[in-house]
Formats: structure tokens, C-alpha cells, sequence
């Protein structure tokens, strides 16, 4: 494994156990943990920014190139994530079982469409 890799892996390990914890202290009541988990989930966030920057540093890549395409496949991708949690909760929690599954068919469709728009069509 190379060192970028490998760095790479343990950044990213650490900013998703520092996000997880942190939204899991700001959104369960029984914790009475908002505040420090709003810190904790903003800490994890920072550093998976922090650790792509790094990683395309250190394989001497340049640094991300943001255009329309870009902006348009991250706009999809939240909306597609948002959609199938959506159907989740409509099946979970809200019990409403039949909307739940037709939402969340949609939110995976949403996703679906994101390799085609990312990766292209090719013969």
C-alpha cells in the first residue's frame, strides 16, 4: 500500500468516526449532547476536506476542478440521498408503508442516474 493511501485511509477513518459521533450526540435526545456534537460533526467534516486536499497532494494531483457538471452531480447526488431517506422514514417511522417504497425507488433511481452522468455512456 502506498504512504498517500494509506494516509489517505487513516484520515478518512477519523473524520468519519468524528462525524458519526457527532451527529450521533447532537441527534439523540437521551445524550443532551447538541452543541458538542454540532462541534464533533463539523470537526468531521473539516477534516475529510482536509484529508482529500492532502491526498492530492501527496499523489501530485491538482486540486479538484469544479464545474457545472460537477456542481450538478453533487446537487443530484444530495437529492437522491434525500429521497431515499425520505422513503425510509415514510416506511419506519411515520409508517406509511406503500409512499415509503414509492419514494424510496425514487431516491435510488436519482442515484442510479449518477453513474451514467459520472462515468458517461460508451459503446
Amino acid at each position: 500500500m502506498k504512504k498517500s493511501s494509506f494516509t489517505a485511509l487513516m484520515m478518512g477513518t477519523v473524520s468519519l468516526l468524528l462525524f458519526a459521533l457527532g451527529m450521533c450526540m447532537a441527534l439523540l435526545p437521551e445524550w443532551d449532547l447538541f452543541q458538542p456534537g454540532l462541534a464533533f460533526g463539523g470537526a468531521g467534516i473539516l477534516l475529510g476536506f482536509i484529508t482529500v486536499l492532502v491526498w492530492r497532494k501527496m499523489t501530485s494531483k491538482p486540486l479538484v476542478y469544479i464545474s457545472g457538471k460537477t456542481v450538478g452531480s453533487i446537487l443530484l447526488g444530495i437529492l437522491g440521498v434525500l429521497a431515499l431517506g425520505v422513503g425510509m422514514c415514510c416506511s419506519m417511522v411515520w409508517e406509511q408503508m406503500i409512499l415509503g417504497i414509492i419514494v424510496g425507488i425514487i431516491g435510488i433511481l436519482i442515484l442510479l442516474c449518477l453513474i451514467p452522468l459520472c462515468r458517461g455512456l460508451k459503446n
